[in-house]
Order: C-alpha cells, then structure tokens, then sequence
C-alpha cells in the first residue's frame, strides 16, 4: 500500500528471513503449536482430553482464519482470547480445552522468547559471515603499511590487514555475547497468571510433580531443555534488555568500522563498492558517497539509542507485571532485530568489496614518514661518529623547517633532502632511503595478524563453517 506508512526496516532495509520472524504469520503459528503443545502434554499426564481433540488441533495449527481473529478481537478486545475462539471454530470438538490453565502469557510470551532465540541464530550466521570476509581482507594485506592515527593525527605505521583486525575482534567479541545467550536459552513454560502456577495445580489435583513435568515438558517439545525457574506473569524484562544490550553491541562495533570507512575513503585509500550506474550525488555528478557505510552508520544510531527502552521496561515493571511493556515491547524489540539485521547484510557487502589503493596509502606514507624516522635518523648518525645531543638539535630545526614547507608553503616534505645536505650526519641518499622503507616501521603487524586469525579466528569458522557463503545484499 502507497497509501499508507510501511517502515523503512520493512521496503529498504531488513532481510526477508528476519521480516518473517517478525511477521503475524509467525507469531500466530506459534502461538498455536504452542497450544497443540500444552493440550498434548495435559492429555499425556493425565488430564481429560482426548487423542481426537489434539489431532483437531493439530490439523488446523497452520491455517489460520486471520478474518475470523480480527471480528473477534473487535469484539472482545483482547488478542489471545480473539485468536482462542477463531480456533476454536475450526477445531470445535477441541474448543473446551483449548488454552486450559494458561494465561496469555503462554503463549505470548513464550512465542516472544522463540522469535528472539531465532533472531539471534540468524544474527549469528551473518556475523559469522562478516567475520570470515573480515578475516581474509586482513589476510591479504597484513603486510601493507598505511599510516596509524591516533587523536585523528599521523602516528607510527600499522598495517592495513592489521586494522582490519581491530574491526575483527570487536566482532568476535560481539560473536561471544551472542553466543552466551543462546547458551543459556529457556522458556518462560506453563507458569500461571501471576507466575504460581496455581491454575495448573488445581487441574492436576494437587499433584506438584506433574505440575512441574508439565512445564518442562512443554519446553522439551518445543526444543529447549530449560524454562526460567520462577517468573510473574511474565518471563523477567531483564532478558529483553540483555538481548538487546548485545545487539547495541553489534552495532557499536559496525559504528566504529563504517566510520572508519567513511573517513579512509575521504583519504582515498580504501573505498566501499561502488556499481556501475550507481549516482554519488544528484548534482555532483563526479562523486563517490560511502553511502552503504554512512547507512550503517545511521542505523547503528538508531539500535544504540533503542536499547534505552527495554533498560526502562525491565527496571519499571511492577511487582509480577505491568501492561506498559506492551505497546513499546512491540516496536523497540523487533525494530532492533531488524536493523542490526539490515547493518550486517550492509557491513557483509561493503567488506565484500572493498577496494584498496595502495599508491595513494603509501603517498601518505611518504609524506609523514621522515618525520617518523628521525629517531632511527639520529642513532645511525651517532653510529657513524655524530655527537647525539648536537644531531637531536640538528633533526630539531631541520624539521622545523620542513614543517614550515609542508603547512605554510603547501609545499611537499622535503626533511630527507635537507638532512642529505647536513654534513653532520655523514650519511648517502642509498643509506638514506634504506632507512625510509615503510615496512621497516610496522612492527610485529604481520605476525599479529597471523596470530590472531590462527589461533582465535580460523578456529571459529572451521566449527562454523556450515554457515559460511552468504552474500550482503544492499536492497536500495
């Protein structure tokens, strides 16, 4: 529809999969299994329902009469109840026993907690990917040296590879967090309405065991082996804030590489992808905007500042819960799933392609290096018979002087040829230039970069690797 608002995670950003997640085709056919789920498991521990009715319910778990749900919710005002009788015109000999003992958190939350778990299986495959690009991009040029800043401001030479690894290991920290929480999945199972499990202990005659068989194996049927061992009505808001504690996580880290991005394309010595017909700008027709990165960057904002809503929800639910967790759950829960699901698919394609330039990089190199090198400059004129406090003053002034070319004249850096001409330091242009080789300056960079992708990061995607082999794809 045209006519109507549609969110930008929907028609420009999200995949298909974490759409589907999202979706109410989802959310309703989950909240029906759990329903076959619960009667099932009543009918086996004893209570009064029939084989037949389970398989009535069986038999309509996946046909949804949406029409039917929405006349009823008109009417009755409430979701679950609407969605309760809607079935229940479709398996009218199951209808009596349909949701017995439950509260709406059952299913609600419940089908909440699944949609997540999901969420994060696929988060994880995409990161997973990114990672495994990240990791080959920091491969193939761990030995080429690029000048390091720090403050903003020229500082001594890395690696581009070994950048690349500072972007890698905020990942894998984030592959980490992620990796914690599906750990520790669990259901919030057949708990009551305010968490006693009262109703259900009643049905079951008093008989506690049974009560807790019911709630266990409940979550066994749907594939978990725990449930949280007390609740409210609720399972606790905390998890909410902690799941998206890691996706603000995942984001930080995507933050910090697309801007980084941004400005070593403003240098021209990396860029993003760029196609064909793409347009950089409507009126400057020559320009190559880092327009996936500055995206990432947009939406990474956005997951940051969305975290505040479940921190607030969790720490201002009263006593076993209150409803205002409702409408705001709704949004801030999916909208952060989708978007770090958008920032990843972006972050996958821009690693994917990126394009190195390593004449402008050394270019750069070149113009700050002498000045890097003064020290090395200044021991080898001491090796060769200088005085070392008289070639400290000499290298001084010197660059000093060639600083003043550079920033007042727009000159190029011209220490090398100067420090040539000085008598003082008794050394040949071949010497010279012997000392300027910018690898000479990168340190243990290329070791640690094998390092860190043989022992931390190979070992993760050979586990993985059934995962690998996506493609980001940049929708708009």
């Amino acid at each position: 529809m045209r006519n109507a608002y549609k969110s930008p995670l929907q028609g420009r950003y999200a995949s298909k999969e974490m759409l589907y997640l999202f979706s109410e085709e989802k959310k309703f056919r989950t909240w029906r299994k759990l329903w076959v789920t619960l009667a099932e498991t009543e009918m086996e521990l004893g209570l009064n329902i029939t084989p037949k009715q389970v398989e009535e319910l069986k038999k309509y778990s996946e046909d949804i009469n949406y029409e039917v749900a929405e006349a009823w919710e008109n009417k009755v005002r409430h979701d679950v109840m609407a969605h309760v009788h809607a079935y229940g015109e479709q398996a009218t000999t199951a209808m009596p026993i349909i949701h017995l003992g439950a509260t709406s958190c059952y299913v609600g939350d419940n089908t909440d907690l699944i949609i997540m778990y999901e969420g994060l299986e696929l988060i994880r495959k995409k990161l997973i990917n990114v990672i495994d690009r990240l990791a080959k991009f920091a491969d193939e040029y761990k030995e080429l040296p690029t000048l390091g800043f720090t403050h903003l401001q020229p500082a001594q030479l890395t690696t581009v590879g070994k950048r690349a690894t500072l972007w890698l290991q905020d990942l894998w920290l984030d592959l980490m967090e992620v990796d914690k929480m599906l750990e520790n999945k669990r259901l919030r199972g057949a708990k009551g309405t305010t968490g006693t499990q009262a109703t259900f202990l009643t049905l079951f005659e008093g008989d506690y065991e049974k009560v807790k068989k019911l709630d266990q194996t409940i979550a066994k049927k749907l594939g978990y082996d725990e449930v949280y061992p007390v609740t409210g009505q609720t399972y606790t808001r905390k998890f909410d804030s902690l799941a998206l504690n890691v996706l603000s996580s995942i984001a930080q880290s995507a933050y910090k590489f697309s801007n980084d991005i941004r400005i070593l394309q403003h240098l021209k010595e990396i860029e993003e992808p760029f196609e064909k017909n793409q347009i950089g700008s409507s009126a400057m027709a020559y320009k190559r905007n880092p327009m996936r990165s500055e995206r990432i960057s947009s939406l990474a904002r956005y997951v940051i500042c969305d975290t505040l809503n479940p921190a607030i929800t969790a720490s201002t639910q009263w006593f076993e819960r209150t409803l205002d967790d409702s409408a705001n759950k709704r949004i801030a829960i999916s909208e952060a799933f989708l978007a770090v699901d958008a920032i990843l698919e972006i972050y996958l394609n821009v690693v994917s392609g990126l394009v190195v330039y390593p004449k402008v990089i050394r270019k750069h190199i070149m113009a700050e290096l002498p000045f890097m090198a003064t020290e090395v400059i200044l021991m080898e004129g001491v090796k060769r018979g200088g005085d070392r406090q008289e070639l400290h003053e000499r290298v001084r002034v010197l660059s000093m002087e060639a600083g003043a070319q550079v920033k007042e004249h727009g000159k190029s850096n011209d220490l090398i040829e100067r420090i040539l001409e000085d008598e003082a330091f008794k050394m040949t242009e071949e010497e010279l230039h012997n000392i300027l080789k910018p690898e000479n300056f990168i340190g243990c960079a290329p070791m640690q970069v094998t390092d860190f992708l043989n022992e931390v990061i190979n070992p993760i995607l050979e586990v993985n690797k059934e995962l690998l082999g996506l493609d980001g794809n940049v929708r708009v």
